[in-house]
């Protein structure tokens, strides 16, 4: 027997143990149990984290959060504090929200995204109070089976967020000044 056919016909035994009679206990074959009942325990309930904080914001700390051996795709966006604003140079931003409202408005885009694509985990992380340059402001990461779902729910998060959300900034310039940056996106703005 060659090597190749050695190899297919190991590769169809594993195949087949999974369908193969109740294992006995003291079998030879018994330490497999456990990899198939593990293979069958893999159902995850999804989650939706939701998380306002001062504190510094990790790109791999949120994306650790939606992995799942179910998910062969995770999709992160990642918006970050810019040096510069209308010719200003912006030192810092600061953030405000109405956190009972914004919440709820972020646990609402949630339900949203799995009501219009097929998504398993979904984490928003934001930041409050000031965020240097470069740092993260906003975190959002969805884990789904295929990268369509998970890449659409993502762009939907963060535009709905910023038209919906409760969550204020305000620039802080170089020269001393600040100014409070109405969101054009969101719903209760006004055309002056």
């Amino acid at each position: 027997m060659s090597s190749l056919e050695i190899s297919s016909s190991t590769f169809s035994q594993e195949m087949k143990l999974p369908s193969s009679p109740p294992l006995v206990e003291g079998s030879a074959l018994e330490p497999f149990r456990c990899v198939r009942k593990d293979l069958s325990e893999i159902e995850e309930k999804p989650k939706d984290i939701i998380k306002f904080t001062a504190e510094k914001l990790s790109v791999d700390e949120v994306s650790q959060l939606v992995i799942s051996p179910l998910c062969g795709a995770v999709s992160l966006f990642v918006g970050t504090t810019r040096n510069n604003f209308e010719g200003k140079k912006v030192i810092s931003l600061e953030y405000e929200a109405y956190l009972p409202m914004a919440e709820n408005e972020i646990r609402k885009i949630c339900s949203d995204i799995r009501q219009k694509w097929p998504v398993k985990h979904i984490a928003v992380f934001h930041r409050l109070g000031l965020v240097p340059v470069s740092e993260a402001s906003v975190i959002i990461a969805v884990s789904s089976v295929h990268r369509a779902s998970s890449l659409q729910a993502v762009s939907y998060a963060i535009d709905t967020l910023k038209a919906k959300v409760p969550i204020w900034k305000k620039e802080m310039y170089e020269e001393s000044s600040s100014s409070w940056k109405r969101n054009k996106e969101c719903f209760w703005a006004t055309d002056d």
